[in-house]
């Protein structure tokens, strides 16, 4: 039988695996009915022991149906598959076969059976079972049980019911209920509301305002009637997108999919506008025009640009119903468009064709194919109708075609379309040559021919231009796109050089005179900005505007001849002014003119002008920096400098690199240090905002304590909607007086509010515990009652101690008022005093009874009486108090547990014990006025049975009374008073009571709030981590799970606390599966996983829950339902099983996880496909969306099609598609990420959307801000409307390691400080953040939340921010709300990452968008957007630039002597002027924004302790290191961009590296190579530099200024090589070190060849090193740089060299030094090329003797051959540089071994230059091994 089951599941499997990718198809049957014989066999074995009888009926069906299975087909797998399956169903019947069979009855049998089946498993039962248990969300054992024996039973019901429709179609309906098939849920694919299959489960078709927007998208009259044969889903009417389907062809489950859509964006709009209920339910005119106008603006927007009619003649005129066609229209080709999404201006032309072609159908009544969308040989019938073949795929082909041309980001942008080229031609009418439907033999649709995979050629082929803008590879983009900033800075450079150089004169004629040369200097630097802007567009002539082009020339030719006029002017009234009595009519000719350009107003873009107010701050800040700038720049850096270079001209040494030496620093620091005082003001402004919006008023944990009282309150202000009359009354408060030592009000608002606020606090509390940040204990301490009497009780950590303080202070004080008085001091002593007398006397009251409860009574009266009296210090003897707390605690201690004989003894005894207290001891008034009540007391003591009766407290309110308490009375202020102890619990508490007092919206309900969407895209990372990678062990022995032990070691006692496990188990102590999942979820919670950033994101459906759940509950109008949801409306029990909640929830929230690759995953059945599964099956309101590859036969080809997907989870946790939309091709032609956005989008929600990464988290006490933020779109935050929020983050990686924290510091310094800033006052925030929340349906109307063109938009988001403002967006930022974010934790992957986002910058240099906005902006705003964004990484590289131009006019001074005369002349002015550049090489002001923002959220003396822990965990080493970083990788991307884009490299090697915990020891070879070229080398050449100029000039040394900078530059070069290896685990130690020497040799000698990676071998990874240089102006600037290297050996060789006496600096000493370099270089190709080591080790000797001998025979010293070495090593690099620059060339003279051999030698070289030091230290340190 094992056998028959194999075959079976093989054959099936297998048909059903055919059946899927559609290549099974012939008449009679398919191989896909294996699918019902799967179901009846499977229905057969079920049933066989319950009646044989219907098992054989069963088996014989499926028998007949396999026997159908492809009758005519000769397919030799067909014939094998059917013959399988009827052997196997044989084998099934015979087995079942007994005795004769009578057929006769089969029918009857078949009925009978099937109706007792149904009563006998209580169907109807089963299916409200089920509805409930979807409403649970829960998934637990029982749960689960429930669930598979449920599937059970209806899948047996549904076979039957198959079964019985095909034996008989003569079964009356009566036999059969309605289709149990859909008794299921599962069955019924919808996402949120089921509007092709209602269910009644599902409780969002209840709402009013989903019922009016179903009902308004209904067949309106206007509409042609559609055909009979056109199908609609038989549980609803046609509509209006109905009728678009059939006329576009839009495929069925993009228009289901678009119709949800719309249904939920007009029902949300209703919500907003908050309209009664009526009883029948319509959808308001304004909430169509609002969602009308806000959905097809930017096409409204494009008719004005265009100056064309819109579709409509007049807005006022379309009717409701028009609008909504319309509007579906529009949202149908939107979400058919794929990557056309990426050109809103092209969905605009499509739109507005097809409106008219809508108008037109609708015109001659009569429902018929759109032309547009049906072949053109189609003669008008319906086949073939399709919107995505006909209108989308021709523009994708093209699309595809040119981005599959660009070589992946090899081939120069100039020379390819990318997306913005196809978008922008529709910016123009000449787009409407295009035609409609599209003439594809228009020029735009003309292919690139496709290049080779190697070519790299550009070409002459004949190709459509690129569209308005140029992406030319070159630094000049920067000139070009700011160039109002270079002339500023420019001509203030000149005038403040003049004024310096006249000595300060400004009122004299000559300094007036120059100053006004800077007329001049603006036209010529103006005409060079024209001839760009001629040259930039070299590649777009042909499809630019004329106008564009005329005006271009135009302005080129004004200002060169205004350039000419205007410096010819100045010339002649120089000439005239200098005539004695001169009266210069040039002069003043020349000064009119300027005066008019002086008049010129500056142009701010359409949209780009900001309101007055805002403007004037952003220029008052700017102001200052510019005044702190220039005063730095005058007083420090230029007028220092005058008077050394007026000697030097004076004393006749006028020398053009001596005085270029001297200036080239300061002109340098001139262009960066604005950055920087720009960061020094933003931050301080920064930390004066951040104190106005209250951040950091809680900071620590005695501020919760001593602000907690106010909580309540300030929670109802800022995040609860106002309370309703019904909820509470003012009117309706009482006065009483409190038999207590205090007057309250019983119900107060205060007590209100902490009734409110109190479920909303335990959640948090709860979620706390749930994450495993706190223990029972603690949370027990932390939560806070109901509030539901007529107190305000507290939660036990505020309370604790507080009644034995007050015990002691009534036995010290003398009389009650000073009582009272020292109580009152203590609000929550006050508190806890009122709360235990209360709850005491309930307590003994509900437990006590007869003469028990009599005694209570009469104590508690006469307490009442002594306070009112005033007299209870002399009636009670309060100094014995304590007597009766000890015996009072003794009395609930054992209430508190459960009912036993001997509990209940111990009960009687400890209220006998507090009876004698009381009675003996603390009683001092006279008993005789209650005689008889005494009397009684005495009695009944007497005959022993006072207090023998108890009613044992049973009620879980009254346990809980107790318990509580009890906890009052026990615990002490030492264990509370640090709850919570775990660091990250006390920081989200701190910054959520924090919230509470800042400025948020006031929240509307949820049913009135924004809805929104959260997105995330997933690739390949890690979903959930699985037992083996937890517990794998590295080389040092060191698993994930036993790194997180170690460094949450409370958290994971937390949570083996939690499982149940005790707190020294280890992992392997857990056998339970439950157990090990849970283990699972805990490591992957700690991780940068998708788990964890699912985790956080559902928090906001569940606090959606909450919020909607109470809020329905307060507004509750009828007893039925007080009574179903109780009474109390602060009461949350339950409220996730609430169905209109979970509706009301799903209404306003939808996630969608964009995982591309869960197809493929899924087929090569990897982990990551089970694990998002599982985050499914335990989130029911997830949503995954993936591509769906399948392989089909097209004209007998096999052809790939591709299908955008999106999935849930079904009840029994397998998943179930709901929507299937087909791809016109592969959906990834551009870049990654934003791609896969893309094809995902359209499943989202909503007027919001949030971009979430994957490594991202969330927490529950934040989620509950959402609504607040949301409404922020509608607050004033300028001229325009936000479209873009920006959430502030917190980096949870910091506590991970030195350098984690140190990436996180730099995090919460940028994100937070200084966007706060750029938010405002600046107003030129971008979208810097992935939590941001973008105005959905502004950006998918606009081109997305991201743009994807290949290599230029390496840095997809930041393009979100640049969209948004061109497009008249505003962006601001929200500090009261924040989510967790995780961040790179090793220097290699840090390095990697900012060398991605380097990289990125250096393609946004390029782009368009920084072009346009560099032009449009004014002029502040302008600098703002520059220096945060492509500025902030040119003044990084600048900074470096400054350090080489330092140093190597150092060398040249100290080579040619000129450094000393230099000093002789003048040394103060000069040491000023280098100790400035000191402070700014040293980059000491870059410090202060962290520390402000240290000081702002820690306060000052935490602060200081923070930043000084940073400091010695060498943080200022990291910071140089990462300086280094981006200079490298934002030069490299500008300066290459050939053969292989440097970014697209960095981008792929840091994807593999990804962000795991670095837990494992970093090989020296990786190190090296990751790090050689980007700092080791230029930390060699600073290091040469040094030597250089400590070598010979030792006449400067004694300056301190130059000591300075010269320790300055030595930090900078150890920090760029010996960073990599200081923050290396295990980097010293010693055995580690020699097994990574033995690793580094053999990586370094190893030779590879074909398909040997850069891991692998050092000459694989050379090549790839070079790869970048691939384009001309690559070679010619690369050889220009490298020249640089030559000045060594021409300065230390002609100078420096002792050779022929007095003829030293002779040329020809110059020239026998290149023939001496060639002799070394020939004799090292000699020794190279030996085989033999002997050959090569003779050689090696011969040539040391011969330098010996020369040194002892001739004038040569030791000395000379320092100076040799000093002139030949970088000599040698140089000639390496240009070599490998024209790596072609040499390769073609046959010197490429020789080069490679070099390139080794020196690699070899400096690997143990920085070896060394390594081996050094770890000598020192014992190896572990030992």
């Amino acid at each position: 039988m094992s056998r028959v089951e194999f075959l079976w599941e093989r054959l099936v499997n297998a048909a059903l695996q055919r059946d899927r990718t559609g290549e099974a198809a012939a008449a009679g049957g398919s191989p896909g009915q294996g699918r019902d014989i799967d179901a009846i066999l499977r229905a057969a074995d079920e049933l066989q022991d319950e009646d044989p009888i219907i098992a054989r009926i069963l088996c014989e069906h499926a028998y007949s149906l396999a026997e159908k299975l492809e009758p005519n087909s000769e397919d030799i797998y067909v014939l094998q598959f059917r013959t399988g399956m009827m052997s196997v169903i044989k084998q099934k019947d015979e087995k079942r076969d007994v005795g004769t069979i009578d057929r006769s009855q089969d029918i009857n049998r078949l009925q009978g059976f099937y109706q007792r089946y149904r009563e006998n498993n209580n169907v109807d039962t089963l299916k409200e079972e089920e509805k409930h248990l979807r409403e649970s969300g829960a998934f637990t054992d029982e749960v689960e049980r429930k669930i598979a024996e449920r599937k059970r039973i209806f899948a047996n019901l549904k076979v039957l019911e198959h079964v019985l429709e095909q034996v008989s179609k003569e079964i009356l309906e009566e036999h059969v209920s309605d289709s149990d098939a859909a008794m299921s849920e599962d069955i019924v694919a919808y996402n949120i509301v089921p509007l092709d299959a209602p269910v009644a489960a599902n409780a969002t078709t209840a709402f009013p305002e989903v019922q009016a927007a179903v009902a308004a998208l209904k067949y309106f009259p206007g509409l042609p009637k559609l055909p009979a044969g056109f199908s609609i889903h038989a549980t609803r009417n046609a509509d209006m997108l109905d009728f678009l389907h059939y006329i576009f062809g839009f495929q069925r489950d993009s228009v289901c999919n678009q119709r949800e859509h719309i249904v939920l964006l007009l029902s949300n709009e209703q919500s907003r506008l908050n309209i009664p209920g009526e009883t029948e339910h319509k959808l308001d005119d304004s909430a169509v025009n609002n969602v009308f106008l806000k959905s097809l603006e930017n096409y409204i927007k494009w008719c004005d640009y265009l100056c064309i009619q819109p579709a409509w003649i007049n807005l006022e005129s379309i009717s409701g119903e028009k609008k909504l066609l319309y509007l579906s229209l529009y949202f149908l080709i939107w979400g058919e468009a794929a990557n056309i999404r990426f050109l809103p201006e092209c969905l605009c032309y499509i739109f507005h064709h097809m409106v008219r072609e809508t108008d037109e159908i609708l015109r001659q009544k009569v429902a018929r194919p759109a032309e547009s969308c049906i072949p053109v040989d189609s003669c008008g019938s319906d086949d073939g109708v399709s919107f995505l073949d006909h209108v989308i795929a021709p523009l994708y082909e093209v699309v595809s075609a040119e981005a599959f041309n660009s070589g992946n980001g090899r081939v120069p942008h100039s020379a390819w379309r990318n997306y913005d080229d196809f978008n922008e031609y529709f910016w123009s009418l000449q787009s409407f040559e295009l035609g409609w439907p599209w003439r594809t033999s228009s020029s735009f649709f003309q292919k690139p021919t496709p290049r080779g995979k190697f070519e790299l050629k550009t070409g002459r082929e004949k190709h459509r231009g690129k569209t308005f803008f140029v992406e030319h590879r070159t630094f000049l983009h920067l000139y070009h796109s700011f160039h109002r900033l270079w002339i500023f800075l420019a001509m203030t450079f000149q005038a403040l050089a003049i004024v310096a150089f006249n000595e300060k004169t400004l009122a004299s004629r000559k300094t007036l005179r120059e100053i006004l040369s800077l007329g001049p200097t603006y036209v010529v630097m103006k005409f060079s900005k024209s001839v760009l802007d001629v040259i930039m567009l070299y590649g777009a002539y042909s499809t630019t505007r004329r106008l564009t082009v005329l005006r271009m020339f135009l302005r080129l030719i004004w200002f060169g001849l205004a350039s000419v006029f205007i410096s010819f002017l100045y010339v002649r009234a120089l000439q005239e002014d200098s005539k004695p009595n001169s009266d210069s009519i040039m002069f003043k000719l020349y000064v009119i003119v300027i005066a008019i350009y002086g008049g010129e107003t500056h142009y701010v873009g359409r949209g780009m002008y900001e309101r007055t107010s805002d403007f004037i701050k952003y220029l008052l800040f700017w102001l200052v920096v510019l005044s702190a700038k220039f005063s730095f720049a005058y007083f420090l850096q230029i007028e220092p400098l005058v008077s050394p270079t007026r000697i030097i001209l004076k004393h006749g040494n006028y020398n053009v690199l001596t005085v270029a030496t001297l200036w080239a620093p300061v002109v340098s620091i001139y262009l960066l240090d604005i950055h920087i005082f720009y960061t020094l003001v933003s931050a301080f402004l920064g930390f004066l905002l951040g104190v106005r919006d209250r951040l950091g008023k809680i900071r620590s944990l005695e501020e919760i304590h001593k602000q907690f009282k106010k909580c309540p309150g300030a929670f109802m202000r800022a995040l609860h909607v106002p309370i309703t009359d019904r909820t509470w009354d003012p009117s309706h408060e009482v006065v009483m007086l409190l038999p207590s030592l205090f007057y309250i009000n019983v119900v107060d608002k205060s007590r209100i509010e902490a009734a409110h606020f109190a479920p909303f606090w335990n959640h948090v509390i709860k979620c706390l515990r749930e994450e495993d940040y706190i223990t029972d204990f603690e949370m027990d301490l932390l939560l806070m009652p109901k509030n539901s009497g007529r107190l305000v009780q507290w939660p036990h950590f505020l309370l604790s101690s507080k009644i034995l303080l007050a015990t002691e202070i009534a036995a010290e004080s003398k009389s009650q008022e000073e009582i009272v008085k020292r109580i009152e001091k203590d609000v929550y002593m006050k508190y806890a005093v009122e709360e235990v007398y209360y709850s005491l006397e309930r307590v003994l009251i509900a437990t006590l009874e007869a003469e028990g409860k009599i005694w209570v009574e009469r104590i508690f009266r006469d307490i009442q009486n002594s306070i009112t009296m005033r007299t209870i210090h002399l009636d009670f003897q309060l100094k014995k108090l304590s007597l009766v707390i000890t015996k009072v605690t003794a009395l609930l201690g054992v209430l508190k547990e459960n009912e036993t004989p001997e509990n209940a003894a111990g009960a009687t005894k400890a209220l006998q014990d507090l009876y004698n207290v009381m009675r003996l001891d603390i009683l001092a008034f006279d008993m005789r006025g209650h005689y008889d009540t005494w009397n009684v007391l005495t009695r009944a003591w007497n005959e022993g049975r006072l207090f023998t009766n108890l009613k044992w407290p049973k009620d879980p309110e009254m346990k809980a009374l107790v318990k509580r308490l009890y906890s009052l009375l026990t615990i002490k202020d030492s264990t509370a008073q640090h709850v919570p102890r775990n660091l990250e619990a006390r920081r989200r508490l701190q910054f959520f009571t924090n919230s509470l007092f800042m400025d948020v919206p006031q929240p509307k309900p949820v049913h009135q709030m924004l809805s929104f969407s959260v997105f995330t895209p997933y690739c390949s990372e890690v979903v959930l981590y699985s037992m083996a990678e937890l517990t794998k062990r590295n080389e040092d022995g060191i698993s994930i799970l036993f790194y997180l032990q170690k460094i949450y070691p409370d958290e994971w006692k937390i949570f083996l606390a939690r499982i149940g496990q005790d707190e020294n188990a280890l992992e392997g102590d857990l056998h339970n599966e439950r157990d090990i999942l849970e283990l699972r979820f805990w490591g992957s919670y700690r991780g940068q996983t998708l788990a964890r950033t699912v985790r956080g994101m559902m928090y906001y459906r569940k606090a959606l829950m909450l919020q909607s759940y109470l809020e329905r509950k307060a507004g509750r109008v009828t007893d039925e339902e007080s009574t179903l949801y109780g009474n109390d409306p602060t009461d949350a029990e339950g409220f996730e099983l609430s169905p209109e909640a979970r509706a009301q929830a799903d209404l306003k929230f939808t996630y969608v996880v964009t995982c591309q690759m869960y197809g493929r995953q899924k087929e090569d059945q990897k982990p990551e496909a089970a694990d998002i599964a599982l985050l499914m099956q335990r989130n029911e309101a997830l949503r995954i969306a993936y591509i769906d590859v399948v392989d089909t036969l097209k004209e007998g080809n096999s052809h790939k099609e591709y299908y955008s997907k999106l999935v849930k989870a079904d009840i029994d946790g397998k998943d179930k598609e709901i929507y299937s939309i087909r791809l016109p091709g592969d959906p990834k032609i551009g870049e990654g990420k934003a791609e896969n956005q893309n094809q995902a989008i359209v499943f989202t929600r909503g007027n919001a959307v949030q971009t979430i990464d994957m490594n991202q988290d969330n927490y529950f006490e934040e989620a509950l801000k959402m609504r607040n933020l949301l409404e922020e779109f509608d607050r004033d935050h300028g001229i325009r409307p936000p479209t873009i929020l920006g959430v502030r983050e917190h980096v949870f990686t910091g506590s991970v390691s030195s350098l984690a924290s140190f990436m996180s510091n730099q995090e919460t310094s940028f994100v937070t400080l200084g966007q706060r800033v750029l938010a405002k006052p600046m107003k030129i925030r971008m979208h810097c953040g992935h939590s941001d929340v973008f105005d959905r349906v502004f950006h998918i109307t606009r081109g997305g939340i991201s743009k994807a063109s290949r290599v230029i938009n390496a840095s997809e988001d930041i393009y979100a921010g640049f969209n948004s403002i061109l497009r008249q967006g505003n962006i601001t930022h929200h500090e009261y709300i924040h989510v967790g974010k995780g961040r790179d934790e090793g220097l290699n992957q840090i390095a990697l990452f900012e060398g991605k986002v380097a990289g990125g910058n250096g393609e946004q240099v390029l782009s368009r968008d920084v072009y346009r906005l560099g032009q449009l902006l004014d002029f502040f705003r302008m600098m703002s957007f520059y220096f945060t964004t492509v500025g902030f990484y040119f003044c990084s590289m600048l900074t470096v630039l400054t350090l080489y131009i330092f140093l190597y006019g150092k060398a040249y001074l100290a080579l040619s002597g000129v450094g000393a005369t230099i000093r002789e002349l003048d040394d103060t002015a000069l040491s000023a002027a280098l100790s400035a550049q000191f402070l700014f090489q040293i980059g000491v002001f870059t410090a202060v924004p962290m520390i402000l923002g240290f000081i702002l959220e820690q306060g000052f003396l935490q602060a200081i302790v923070s930043f000084t822990t940073m400091l010695f965990q060498l943080c200022t080493v990291f910071f140089t290191f990462s300086l280094g970083t981006r200079a490298h990788y934002f030069g490299r991307t500008l300066l290459h961009g050939g053969s292989r884009n440097v970014i697209s490299s960095v981008c792929q090697q840091y994807q593999t590296t990804g962000r795991g915990f670095v837990v494992k020891h970093v090989k020296f070879s990786e190190n090296y190579r990751l790090c050689s070229r980007s700092h080791f080398v230029k930390g060699m050449e600073v290091i040469l530099l040094l030597v250089v100029y400590l070598a010979y000039g030792n006449d400067e040394a004694g300056s301190v200024s130059n000591i300075l900078l010269t320790v300055s530059s030595c930090f900078l070069a150890f920090s760029w090589l010996f960073a990599p290896y200081l923050f290396n685990p295990s980097g010293f130690e010693r055995q580690q070190v020699v097994e990574d020497f033995k690793e580094w040799t053999n990586w370094l000698f190893y030779r590879g060849g074909i398909g040997v990676e850069g891991a692998e071998s050092w000459e694989a990874w050379w090549e790839e090193e070079l790869s970048h240089i691939g384009t001309l102006s690559g070679r010619i600037v690369e050889t220009i740089l490298s020249l640089r290297f030559f000045i060594f050996q021409y300065g230390i060789i002609v100078y420096k060299l002792n050779l022929h006496g007095s003829d030293t600096t002779s040329f020809a000493v110059y020239g026998w030094s290149w023939v001496a370099f060639a002799m070394i270089l020939v004799l090292f190709k000699k020794i190279a090329a030996s085989v033999h080591r002997f050959i090569q080790g003779l050689a090696l000797l011969v040539f040391l003797a011969g330098i010996i001998v020369a040194v002892v025979v001739t004038e040569l010293s030791v000395t000379d051959i320092f100076a040799c070495v000093l002139a030949f090593i970088p000599t040698g690099w140089g000639i390496l540089s240009i070599a490998c620059a024209w790596k072609l060339v040499i390769k073609r003279v046959g010197m490429w071994e020789s080069v490679r051999s070099l390139a080794r030698l020196y690699d070899a070289g400096m690997g143990m230059l920085i070896f060394l030091p390594l081996a050094l230290f770890s000598w020192f340190r014992p190896s572990k091994h030992v």
